[in-house]
């Protein structure tokens, strides 16, 4: 099922100019904030990234032409200090102990090296469709730091939609308080119309291509706004 699941999101990425319009604007941002050195995307399996940074290495959880390495995000195959960069894209939500994550990242990442996330954001806007609309369950109520038992029944792309907005913004200071050598370089709140108008990986798009860029110019114009329209967190995060 994950393999069908990425193979399907990776035809419908070359189909839809809409969303790689949307999601090229996303990576170029990340690509402003990496370090030079050896960079991981975890999660990277429909092949997307790859397109934009030919050099990183992209793993996931099940073997495909374009994914050079097959690994667990809560046990990383790395050395101590052996990694500038990692990367996340709508990953940390599927993890089932994104502590575990967190824990092992410090060991991988060099001194200054960072983590760089880009998560789903629980705003007033975002609720209604993440909780009602969306195939990935949504729980404002999971305490994000609490180690849950490994199950059987637990398929690899099981989620909760409000993990980043938990660790991030409602518990930011548990956050800072459990890694105190992560520094904040960013956490931003964007995404508010552009994205959820394309339909995403799921639904077609009743957003032109043509529309994608004066849209995506009115929502930097209406960046205090938000903490409420926004559908998405960008977030980086570097080791001291």
């Amino acid at each position: 099922m994950s393999e069908t699941l990425l193979k399907r999101h990776r035809a419908v990425w070359k189909r839809k100019p809409v969303l790689r319009s949307i999601y090229g604007n996303w990576y170029k941002k990340i690509r402003t904030h990496l370090k030079p050195g050896t960079t991981l995307e975890i999660g990277g399996g429909t092949g997307n990234l790859k397109e934009y940074f030919p050099q990183i290495i992209t793993s996931d959880i099940v073997l495909l032409p374009w994914v050079n390495l097959v690994l667990d995000a809560h046990n990383l195959p790395f050395g101590d200090e052996s990694l500038s960069n990692v990367v996340l894209f709508d990953v940390l939500h599927h993890l089932e102990n994104p502590t575990l994550f967190f824990d092992d990242l410090v060991r991988v990442l060099q001194p200054e090296g960072r983590v760089i996330l880009m998560e789903p954001y629980v705003s007033l806007a975002s609720y209604p469709l993440y909780r009602f609309f969306h195939p990935e369950p949504m729980d404002m109520s999971q305490d994000p730091f609490q180690l849950r038992e490994s199950s059987s029944d637990r398929k690899p792309f099981d989620a909760n939609q409000a993990v980043p907005t938990l660790f991030f913004f409602r518990h930011k200071r548990r956050f800072r308080e459990r890694y105190p050598n992560l520094r904040w370089i960013q956490c931003e709140r964007l995404s508010f119309f552009a994205y959820p108008l394309s339909g995403g990986f799921d639904h077609p798009s009743i957003l032109p291509p043509w529309a994608v860029k004066p849209l995506l110019a009115i929502e930097r114009f209406l960046s205090l706004l938000s903490p409420i329209l926004a559908f998405r967190c960008f977030v980086v995060l570097q080791k001291e």
